[in-house]
């Protein structure tokens, strides 16, 4: 059987649904998220899956250190500050991450020579930490009003010792698992964005956490969708 051994692989815009096997199953925790809850930022979000908790702020369009400036479009960084501490390697990885997935969706060329910061506080992490990163940040960047070619939401999935692939998994399930995987989705065609994966797993087992990411992704924009409802139908 051949099996990959790695620390990081990301794909971008992959293309198509794929199928899930008919024994994968697509549980997700219970989600919550509030928006404009700082009043600092252009636009905020918290979001919550099961236990794991981050804060997301977005600043920008603003001015650019010349230094960093780039004449056809904004110039995006990505901050991550864990809930005790300082930055490390883990935080500088999920930047990356995020920082790729966001400039795959904003429509960046439409504020050339400025900046745009996105920073993420981690309140709790209890697994899926960076899929919980994602899913700020998306709901961050609507909250700013910034123009976006498309949504996108973050699944992770872990795969146990025994090959059973379980969706959003607690940090106890992530930390006895052989596998773990974490995938932006994009809100159109459910295509995979950006993948972070570490572990060992066979070509079959990455296909197949890619269809159950894709399933479980419906529900995260469902839920998108029900949450800003809500927010401005009390608005009006």
């Amino acid at each position: 059987m051949t099996s990959f051994s790695c620390d990081k692989h990301r794909l971008h815009r992959e293309g198509g649904m794929m199928e899930v096997s008919p024994s994968s199953t697509v549980s997700l925790r219970e989600f919550g998220c509030e928006q404009t809850l700082l009043s600092r930022p252009d636009g905020s979000a918290s979001f919550v899956q099961g236990d794991t908790s981050v804060m997301a702020g977005v600043y920008g369009p603003a001015e650019v250190k010349i230094s960093k400036e780039i004449y056809d479009r904004a110039t995006l960084e990505v901050l991550v500050h864990p809930k005790v501490g300082l930055p490390g390697v883990r935080e500088r990885s999920q930047e990356q991450c995020v920082r790729e997935t966001c400039e795959a969706s904003l429509l960046l060329s439409l504020h050339p020579r400025s900046s745009l910061t996105l920073i993420l506080q981690v309140l709790h992490d209890d697994g899926a930490l960076l899929s919980c990163c994602l899913n700020a940040a998306c709901m961050a960047l609507m909250d700013a009003g910034l123009s976006m070619s498309c949504l996108f939401c973050g699944v992770t999935c872990a795969i146990s010792a025994d090959g059973e692939i379980i969706t959003d998994p607690t940090a106890a399930q992530e930390k006895e698992s052989r596998a773990l995987m974490s995938f932006a989705i994009d809100g159109k065609e459910r295509r995979v964005m950006m993948s972070s994966t570490k572990g060992s797993f066979s070509v079959h087992e990455l296909q197949q956490c890619v269809a159950v990411s894709q399933k479980a992704s419906e529900k995260i924009f469902q839920f998108y969708r029900d949450s800003v409802r809500r927010r401005y139908s009390k608005n009006l």
